[in-house]
């Protein structure tokens, strides 16, 4: 497979079958497929970088124009991709997730 950090959302994509996420998912360790969505909890020290974090996570997403659900607190943000268009999850949900670990270094 294509690194996924190289890659970038497309706009028109397909539900993955739980083979595929999972395959996707052997590539993103730290990442969980939870309820249908890929997820993630981020830890900090503080709230500003929290903050900061949250604000990195925008620009991804406003960049690939695919946006995840955040659950923000002091020092902690928890990411959940889901592609609402296709009812799942999709090829999108993992790059994003594989642009916030390059950018981020957890």
């Amino acid at each position: 497979m294509t690194s996924l950090s190289a890659r970038h959302c497309q706009p028109k994509v397909s539900r993955l079958t739980t083979q595929a996420a999972q395959q996707w998912l052997s590539l993103l360790p730290a990442w969980r497929i939870e309820q249908d969505a890929l997820a993630r909890i981020f830890a900090f020290t503080n709230f500003h970088e929290t903050m900061a974090f949250v604000n990195m996570v925008a620009f991804i997403a406003h960049r690939e124009d695919h946006h995840p659900d955040l659950t923000v607190s002091y020092n902690r943000c928890r990411v959940a991709y889901h592609t609402h268009s296709v009812g799942g999850l999709s090829e999108n949900d993992f790059i994003c997730a594989a642009h916030i670990d390059l950018v981020c270094n957890q």
